[in-house]
Formats: structure tokens, C-alpha cells, sequence
């Protein structure tokens, strides 16, 4: 007859000469369920409310067609479905939206910002998105048409400035890769095909043929063009690259209250 099994064994000596074994590190997602962020959500249905104000703006100034050709447009659209999105999972306290999706629309928005200020604007005249240069100074274009100038600061500048607030203070670190560096500039490669194709397509003479000055066949030719690109290109991703540096460096500003018994670290995805 076999002896009972006894319902706590003791524990065991450690054998000596055995090395330590390592310590155990656990996803913060794994023990800790999300929290409620009611603000955070407020926060972000303004990024989100505010961007699609300033998209409306331009729809109905250019048209659907000429309005939703700039990537101004098109990166704006998303950044309001990602801030959507993260706004809900930030009501219903729910885990947050993929590490890769928001640094995209944060990259992409920062990456229309930059050519307007850098490319663009020049500190010349106030540059209208959908309509080419203005007349007169910028003080005078604001009082032409104000909405305009709203839409064209707010995309250009307040959102951006924004959604860059948000990635640094109220969302998690550690989530982006460097191998997504090179996967976020497939959309402005597309991009680029898609605008030299329009171009060519249009009939030589037509307002805005070219969306861009940086990217105008007519004045530059296809190797000026091409050389604009691949210069664009490289700090498209040079930013891509310091996103990415930046998350890893930043503290998160995430605190979980409580104490679980395990090491944690930051969620990936």
C-alpha cells in the first residue's frame, strides 16, 4: 500500500554549484488589465474631431476628387480613424491600438507637416492646400477666407503637434520596431506613383497637374523628380528611424498601481 500524497511538499534546497536561474520577465498585459482613461479618449475625439473639421473644409472649398489627392488629406483621414479607434479602447478600457497602426498615421501626419513647413511654405505667402499660392500677404488671405486658413493651420501644424503629444504622454513605450521602418514608406512610394500617373494622365495646362512643386515632370523632369523623391525618401525614413529610437528611449507614461509578484515590461504589437 502506497503512502498518501502529501498536499504541500516542502520546498527543496538549492543544489550547490547550480547557477541562478534567470529572471522572468511577464507582459504587462498578461497580469494587468487596462484602465479606464475617460480624458485620454476626450483628448483624442478632439485630434480626431479637429481633423475631420479641417478635411470637411477642404472637400467643400476644392472638390472630393482634388481634395482627396493630397496626402495631406489622406494621412489627416487616417490619423481621425486611428485616434477613433484609440479613443474608444481608451473609454472602454480596453488594450490599446496596435503599436504599428498609430506610429504609421503619427508618421505620416508628421511627415505632411514637415514638407509644408520646410518644402513649402518658405515663409513666403500663406499657400493654399487645394488651390495653389494666394495673393497678398498672409494676414490678408486669413480675412478672405478664414475657414480655409483654419483648415490649412490645423492640418498642417495643430494636428500634427497634437498627435505627436499624445504618442509621448499618453501612450505606451517600446511598441514600435525598427524593422517597421521600411514598411511605412511603401505608402509614400505609392504615392508617388500615384501622382506621377495622374500628371500624365492629365491634359498639359491643367491648374494643379502636379500636386506637388517638389514633384512637377514639367519643370524638373522625371530625373529631377526622381532625385526630389529619393531625397524625400531617405528622411521620410531617417524620421521613421527616430520615431522608433525615441519609443524605446522614453519613459513610459503609463503607471500601473499594485503589486503582481512579477517583472514586467512594456506590451509589444
Amino acid at each position: 500500500m502506497t503512502a498518501p500524497i502529501p498536499r504541500d511538499i516542502p520546498d527543496l534546497p538549492a543544489l550547490p554549484g547550480m547557477p541562478a536561474p534567470f529572471p522572468s520577465y511577464v507582459p504587462a498585459t498578461a497580469v494587468l488589465p487596462p484602465v479606464r482613461r475617460p480624458l485620454v479618449a476626450v483628448f483624442r475625439l478632439l485630434i480626431a474631431l479637429a481633423a475631420l473639421t479641417a478635411v470637411t473644409l477642404e472637400l467643400l472649398h476644392a472638390g472630393p476628387a482634388k481634395a482627396l489627392s493630397h496626402f495631406t488629406i489622406q494621412s489627416g483621414i487616417l490619423l481621425a480613424l486611428v485616434m477613433i479607434a484609440s479613443a474608444g479602447r481608451a473609454w472602454t478600457a480596453q488594450h490599446p491600438v496596435s503599436g504599428a497602426l498609430t506610429g504609421t498615421a503619427l508618421l505620416y501626419v508628421l511627415i505632411a507637416g514637415a514638407v509644408h513647413h520646410t518644402l513649402l511654405a518658405n515663409g513666403a505667402p500663406l499657400l493654399s492646400l487645394t488651390g495653389g499660392p494666394t495673393t497678398g500677404t498672409a494676414t490678408q488671405t486669413a480675412a478672405q477666407m478664414p475657414w480655409q486658413t483654419l483648415a490649412h493651420h490645423t492640418l498642417h501644424t495643430a494636428i500634427p503637434l497634437a498627435a505627436l503629444v499624445d504618442w509621448l504622454l499618453l501612450s505606451p513605450p517600446g511598441r514600435l520596431h525598427l524593422r517597421q521602418a521600411a514598411a511605412w514608406l511603401l505608402y509614400p512610394l505609392a504615392y508617388l506613383a500615384f501622382s506621377l500617373a495622374r500628371g500624365t494622365l492629365l491634359d498639359p495646362g491643367t491648374p494643379a497637374r502636379y500636386l506637388y512643386p517638389f514633384l512637377d515632370v514639367d519643370q524638373h523632369g522625371y530625373k529631377g523628380v526622381l532625385g526630389n523623391a529619393l531625397l524625400l525618401g531617405l528622411c521620410c525614413y531617417a524620421l521613421a528611424v527616430l520615431l522608433v529610437g525615441l519609443d524605446h528611449a522614453r519613459p513610459n507614461p503609463i503607471r500601473h498601481r499594485g503589486k503582481t509578484g512579477f517583472r514586467l515590461q512594456p506590451p509589444v504589437g
